[in-house]
């Protein structure tokens, strides 16, 4: 039995190592990349990343751009004062629910999140690059579904369904046939879109 439980406690603390170094690695070379993708527009990556949950979700709750931005509710919340008070967001609260903060992007929030999707280029991520050669020698770019699993476990089916729609989403509004990066239509909820493709 004390095999079993050193050997579950080594493979765990390789396991968790690994994931911590990989995700260290990844991430400080995304955070550099999106870091240089948005700084002509003088946001920083919380603010884009709040303008990108505002434009998915349409209307969300602070505590739903903390949940699915994996931020704190008080950072989703700050950030979101600092891009209302640019006259990027406003702040609402239902009738039908007083007790959450809602944001909704303004017409010029919603103009300068399209302004960055249209400023994307090819070489904005190393991490894409860096994924080339498994498209190489694969014929196509890494699934993920093992990461996706994990991620299901810990944060739950919503957050992987509502990832999954935004990026149904974002291929619908910024992507033409020709896999070129086009200008959005006039804005579709996610619930709208799913509604379409039904």
């Amino acid at each position: 039995m004390e095999h079993h439980q050193s050997s579950t406690l080594l493979q765990s603390l390789l396991f968790s190592h690994k994931v911590a170094q990989l995700s260290k690695a990844l991430w400080k070379s995304v955070e550099k990349d999106w870091q240089k993708w948005i700084k002509p527009f003088d946001l920083n990556i919380n603010e884009h990343h709040i303008l990108w949950l505002a434009y998915q979700l349409d209307g969300a709750a602070i505590s739903d751009i903390a949940k699915f931005g994996v931020m704190h509710v008080s950072t989703a919340f700050n950030f979101s004062k600092k891009l209302e008070a640019k006259g990027y967001l406003t702040f609402s609260k239902k009738d039908t629910d007083k007790r959450n903060t809602y944001v909704c992007l303004t017409e010029e929030g919603r103009d300068l999140f399209v302004k960055t999707m249209e400023a994307y280029e090819l070489n904005t991520y190393s991490i894409f690059e860096g994924a080339l050669p498994i498209k190489e020698l694969y014929g196509k770019f890494p699934e993920f579904s093992e990461i996706i699993s994990i991620v299901r476990h810990l944060y739950g089916s919503e957050f992987v369904d509502t990832f999954e729609q935004s990026l149904m989403k974002l291929e619908h509004d910024f992507i033409d046939n020709d896999g070129q990066l086009k200008k959005p239509e006039p804005h579709e909820t996610v619930a709208q879109l799913l509604e379409a493709t039904k």
